[in-house]
C-alpha cells in the first residue's frame, strides 16, 4: 500500500535531497511544496501520511503550518517532522510544543530521513 508524505522545504536543494532520500524507502507517494501556504493548498486537496516541514520559510512557516495542522481535524493526527537549524533550539522546543512528532537538524543525511519515515509510517526496511 502506498503512503503519502508532504516535503515543505523552501530550499529547492533540500526539498530534493528530502525527497529522493524518501523515494529511496519505496511504497511512498512524495509530493513538495515550497512554504506553509503552498502545503496547505495541497493538504485541502489530498491526504498525507506524513508531512515534513523545514521551520523557516517565507509566506507561512514551518511553526504556523503546525498550528495549523493541529487544529484541523483532518489532518489533527498526521506526524509532522520538523527541519531544524542545528542550534536552534529554541524553534525545535516550539515546535515540539505545537505537536510537531519529531525533528531532524540540518545538515540532514538520507539514512536519517528514510529512518524516520519508516518509523513513523510502521514501514519495515527491507532484508
Amino acid at each position: 500500500m502506498t503512503q503519502a508524505v508532504l516535503v515543505v522545504e523552501d530550499s529547492p536543494t533540500m526539498r530534493q535531497l528530502i525527497t529522493f532520500a524518501l523515494l529511496r524507502v519505496g511504497e511512498l507517494e512524495v509530493d513538495e511544496a515550497a512554504d506553509g501556504l503552498a502545503a496547505l493548498r495541497k493538504l485541502a486537496t489530498r491526504a498525507y501520511d506524513l508531512v515534513i516541514t523545514d521551520i523557516n520559510m517565507p509566506n507561512l512557516d514551518g511553526l504556523k503550518l503546525i498550528a495549523r495542522l493541529r487544529g484541523d481535524d483532518a489532518t489533527r493526527d498526521v506526524p509532522v517532522v520538523v527541519v531544524t537549524v542545528a542550534g536552534e533550539a529554541g524553534d525545535r522546543a516550539r515546535a515540539m510544543e505545537l505537536g510537531a512528532t519529531a525533528y531532524l537538524e540540518k545538515p540532514i543525511q538520507a539514512a536519517e530521513v528514510i529512518e524516520v519515515a519508516r518509523r513513523l509510517l510502521g514501514l519495515t526496511a527491507p532484508e
